[in-house]
């Protein structure tokens, strides 16, 4: 029983790491759909977020089925939590992307980022699918102190949140009020899709630790 109860966690892990996957090349493809005006790309991560909400949903069902048959206690049953509260995260990283590839989809066919902002975009868009991908393997690993650096990579993002808003508000932008707001909301969305996987990150160093990881 208890090898079979051993495979049902490996398998919600595996998961949880594919799921980091999906979100990653969903961010990677709106990201590119974005700087070149790709409407097909951008329509390919729209539709498949619906795959990611699914396979999320089963997961959940999934965990929730577990704890009930099996009822497990202490390290398992924190497992198991802690695995509902990632595949949130992974799920809302999925929507993220998803709100990326709209608005490329919304400024078609014209590119939705000016050309003075593109290298900006493209960073964020750069350091988000590596920071899903790192993530995937610390939940696979478990290794805290990689766990630990998502969060530095997250202070990269934050600078180029930073930096882009600086540009929104000088004196030399040009680009209109319409593509202010473009931008306005792409740099939440990627800040807010690396705020999920410190999220998971942190959550995976609880779980091997049983301590919150140190705040920077």
């Amino acid at each position: 029983m208890r090898s079979i109860f051993q495979e049902e966690l490996d398998a919600v892990s595996q998961t949880l790491v594919d799921l980091t996957k999906m979100v990653s090349d969903s961010i990677n493809k709106a990201t590119t759909s974005l700087i070149d005006a790709n409407i097909t790309l951008a329509e390919e991560v729209i539709s498949f977020d619906e795959k990611i909400d699914q396979i999320q949903h089963d997961l959940d069902a999934r965990i929730i089925d577990i704890v009930a048959r099996q009822q497990p206690v202490a390290t398992d049953l924190r497992a198991l939590l802690t695995a509902l509260r990632m595949s949130a995260d992974l799920e809302r990283m999925g929507d993220l992307a998803h709100h990326v590839a709209k608005v490329a989809r919304l400024r078609h066919p014209d590119s939705a980022v000016p050309l003075e902002l593109q290298t900006t975009l493209q960073r964020m868009g750069h350091v988000a699918e590596n920071m899903a991908r790192k993530v995937g393997t610390v939940i696979e690993s478990r290794d805290t102190a990689l766990a630990l650096e998502v969060e530095t990579d997250d202070d990269e993002m934050d600078k180029l949140h930073r930096d882009l808003i600086s540009i929104l508000v000088s004196s030399e932008w040009k680009a209109g009020v319409a593509s202010a707001i473009d931008i306005t909301l792409l740099g939440r969305y990627y800040e807010r899709f690396a705020d999920h996987a410190v999220s998971v990150a942190r959550r995976v160093y609880y779980l091997v630790t049983g301590e919150f990881a140190p705040q920077k």
